[in-house]
C-alpha cells in the first residue's frame, strides 16, 4: 500500500481527507506499512462490508488476533463497523487501485469471486499473486470462474472460540442472521497454504 504523505501521522477528520466515514485515507495506511516493514499483513477484497463479514469474519478476526494487519478494501462501503469490530482497517478500492505506485503488498490476499470477475485490475493482480508467487491466495464462495476453479482447492478455517464471539457480534452489527454452520469457514486456496505467525496452518486443505 502506498502514498504520498509520508509525514503525516493521522487524520482525525475522515471527511477532511477526502475519503468516507469509517474509511481510512489510502496513503496514511500505506505510510504505516512501509513504516513497519516487518509487519505480516492480509488484504481482503470485497464488494462490500456484508459479504466480507459473512464469508471471512473468523479469519479476519483470528489472523488480526496473531499479529497481522488486516485490510478490507472495498467496492461499496456505507457501513464499516462490522468489520471495525473485527479489527480491521477499511479501504476504498477504487482509490487504493489509483494510486501511480504500489510499493507494498500483503502477503496473503483474500478475493471475493465477483470481484475477480467485475474489475480488470483486480483480475489481473490475482493471477499474478498465482503465477508469480506475489500473495496467498485464496477465494470465497461456491461459483468460481474457470481462471481460478482449476488452479485451488477447498480449504477450512476454524474459527477460534473468540473468533466466533466477535463474528456473531459483527453479523448482528451487518443484520446477517447467523448461521449454524460459523464455527468452520471455507475458502479455495492457491498453493500456499496460509499460516499464521506461530507457524501453524490458518487454513487447511479439505480431504
Amino acid at each position: 500500500m502506498i502514498g504520498s504523505r509520508d509525514e503525516q501521522a493521522d487524520c482525525p477528520l475522515e471527511t477532511e481527507c477526502g475519503v468516507g466515514a469509517g474509511l481510512h485515507p489510502v496513503d496514511i495506511v500505506r505510510a504505516h506499512a512501509r513504516r513497519h516493514p516487518l509487519r505480516h499483513r492480509l488484504a481482503i477484497v470485497a464488494p462490500n462490508t456484508v459479504d466480507a463479514v459473512q464469508y471471512a469474519g473468523g479469519f479476519i478476526f483470528d489472523r488480526m488476533m496473531g499479529g497481522w494487519e488486516v485490510v478490507a478494501v472495498l467496492t461499496e462501503h456505507d457501513d464499516v463497523r462490522p468489520l471495525e469490530i473485527l479489527g480491521a482497517t477499511v479501504l476504498d478500492l477504487t482509490t487504493a487501485m489509483a494510486s501511480p505506485v504500489h510499493d507494498t503488498w500483503p502477503e496473503s490476499v483474500l478475493l471475493a469471486p465477483d470481484v475477480f470477475v467485475s474489475h480488470e485490475w483486480v483480475r489481473k493482480g490475482a493471477l499474478d499473486c498465482l503465477d508469480k508467487g506475489l500473495a496467498e491466495l485464496s477465494v470465497w464462495g461456491d461459483d468460481l470462474p474457470d481462471e481460478l476453479a482449476r488452479r485451488v482447492a477447498t480449504a477450512h478455517h476454524r474459527l477460534s472460540t473468540a473468533a466466533q464471539a466477535f463474528k456473531r457480534c459483527a453479523l448482528a452489527a451487518a443484520g446477517i442472521p447467523e448461521r449454524a454452520d460459523e464455527a468452520v469457514e471455507t475458502f479455495h486456496s492457491g498453493e500456499v497454504l496460509l499460516a499464521d505467525l506461530r507457524g501453524r496452518q490458518a487454513l487447511v486443505r479439505a480431504v
